[in-house]
């Protein structure tokens, strides 16, 4: 029987009403629609799975790569510019004082450069069907903390090995993961949006996240930057997060919280502008790729 008929409705027919999804343009300021977010968190598990899985598919050690490329560099870096170079360490063990360095940093970069290349590489995703675009860089900074979590461990372990105790000053570190992984996916947004139009992005995201680490405190102490420049080099958020990590982790002196305030400004005012541009773009990703 057609359903014509004003007294009838699906249910009486047998038929299930099919989910209805509304999509809203997005407003005039830019939000993380968590809500929306929440709606599709299957579909960000699944991806954040997938592209886990994929990383050490067919790999002779697989996982152990997420521990054996930060040992590696701790190691020359010990060499270089602990024994070498003599760069002071704040009375740290060197190889000790640098993975501390590089632990948020590699975070912060394995954030940076998936989010950046998410929209090109999750492009057959976008012209199948409607989801949040946002889960495909926000996936690569859920990803990244799996690596970031068994690198945790390895950094215990080193601590135990220099006697060095944990502190109660340890409760800050999520929200210091929580910063660093906001300023990845910050700059993420800005440079993903970019690579959908501009494919030269993903041969400028290794070079930038090259020399990003250089203007970072993950050899030397953020004291070595000269005065003049100081207030330019804490506009960088790795700065106050890395310093960050080691007053909590290693118990050295606390950070100037000047440097820390200009870096959570600088990381605020990246998501914000992030966040609009990524918006604007969205609409246009699907017909681009």
């Amino acid at each position: 029987m057609p359903f014509d008929s004003p007294n009838l409705s699906p249910s009486d027919t047998g038929e299930e009403r099919s989910p209805v999804v509304v999509i809203s343009p997005p407003g005039a300021w830019p939000t993380l629609g968590v809500r929306e977010l929440w709606r599709y968190r299957d579909l960000l598990s699944q991806i954040v799975w997938r592209d886990f899985s994929a990383m050490y598919r067919q790999s002779v050690i697989g996982i152990a790569w997420a521990v054996i490329t930060p040992v590696v560099t701790m190691i020359v870096f010990s060499v270089v510019f602990g024994k070498m170079a003599r760069i002071p360490s704040d009375g740290i063990p060197y190889p000790l004082f640098t993975f501390t360095g590089l632990l948020p940093w590699t975070y912060f970069a394995a954030c940076l450069t998936g989010a950046s290349n998410s929209t090109v590489t999750g492009g057959h995703l976008l012209t199948k069907v409607y989801f949040p675009r946002l889960i495909l860089p926000l996936s690569k900074v859920v990803n990244g903390l799996i690596a970031f979590a068994i690198q945790f461990v390895l950094l215990l372990v080193l601590m135990v090995w220099y006697q060095v105790p944990l502190t109660s000053r340890a409760f800050a570190v999520p929200l210091l993961v929580l910063i660093c992984a906001v300023s990845g996916l910050s700059v993420g947004l800005w440079l993903t949006a970019l690579s959908v139009k501009y494919r030269d992005v993903k041969h400028i995201v290794p070079f930038l996240s090259r020399m990003w680490m250089w203007v970072s405190p993950v050899v030397y102490p953020a004291s070595l930057a000269a005065e003049e420049w100081r207030i330019l080099y804490w506009l960088n958020p790795m700065v106050g997060v890395i310093e960050g990590f080691r007053w909590a982790i290693l118990g050295k002196l606390a950070p100037d919280w000047t440097m820390l305030a200009i870096s959570l400004t600088g990381v605020v005012a990246m998501l914000v502008g992030g966040l609009y541009f990524f918006r604007k773009a969205e609409a246009t990703f699907a017909d681009t790729i």
